[in-house]
């Protein structure tokens, strides 16, 4: 009896006593994504926020993000911001990427025409990635010919850049359709870039 009794106090002690047991939780971390993105921007006058809000959320997440253009000399912004692009919009292997991202901005207009960006566009189309564009950008996927009986946003001023080419304008933030995603303006961008997150997470 004595034995058992002196067994009942060592388990006693050894587990805690009865103390309180302090459980420790280590802060929650944006969830890792093993992905590449491609986001591409004008030579000049991209729109700061529709580059910083999607380029800050991918980077944080853990994706990794290459900046294309039609040259690699350091870029400004409409407000001010400098990005220096990776990769010329030439060297892009679309292979290499899980997503296309194209910003917005008075100076996204040079790309409206741009064939080879139109090439990558529609490989990306063809392979069901997801193809983002905000602002006046969808114009490039409109033009590239993938934006066709398709719903789609953009910058309204670009509505009808977009519907002769046979989209369907909506009007709306921001517009998903299948693996298609188009912004309207600079205030969408948070949400635009959220969306983007979302799809690649599946």
């Amino acid at each position: 009896m004595k034995k058992i009794f002196t067994l009942a106090i060592l388990l006693v002690l050894y587990c805690g006593g009865g103390e309180e047991q302090t459980q420790v939780v280590s802060p929650e971390k944006p969830i890792q994504i093993a992905k590449s993105v491609l986001m591409v921007i004008a030579p000049k006058d991209f729109r700061d926020e529709e580059f910083k809000e999607p380029y800050d959320l991918f980077t944080n997440s853990g994706i990794k993000v290459i900046v294309a253009s039609i040259d690699t000399v350091p870029v400004k912004g409409m407000l001010g911001m400098t990005v220096k692009p990776d990769i010329l919009i030439d060297q892009v292997r679309p292979d290499s990427f899980d997503a296309l991202i194209i910003i917005g901005g008075t100076g996204c207009q040079v790309l409206w025409d741009n064939t080879t960006l139109h090439k990558i566009v529609q490989n990306f189309n063809d392979t069901k990635k997801t193809i983002a564009a905000i602002c006046i950008a969808p114009v490039v996927l409109a033009r590239a010919g993938i934006l066709k009986n398709i719903k789609a946003t953009v910058y309204p001023t670009s509505k009808n850049d977009i519907e002769k080419y046979g989209a369907s304008y909506t009007g709306s933030d921001v517009e998903i359709s299948g693996n298609i995603i188009t912004g309207s303006n600079p205030k969408a961008s948070k949400d635009f870039a959220t969306t983007i997150l979302n799809t690649l997470k599946q």
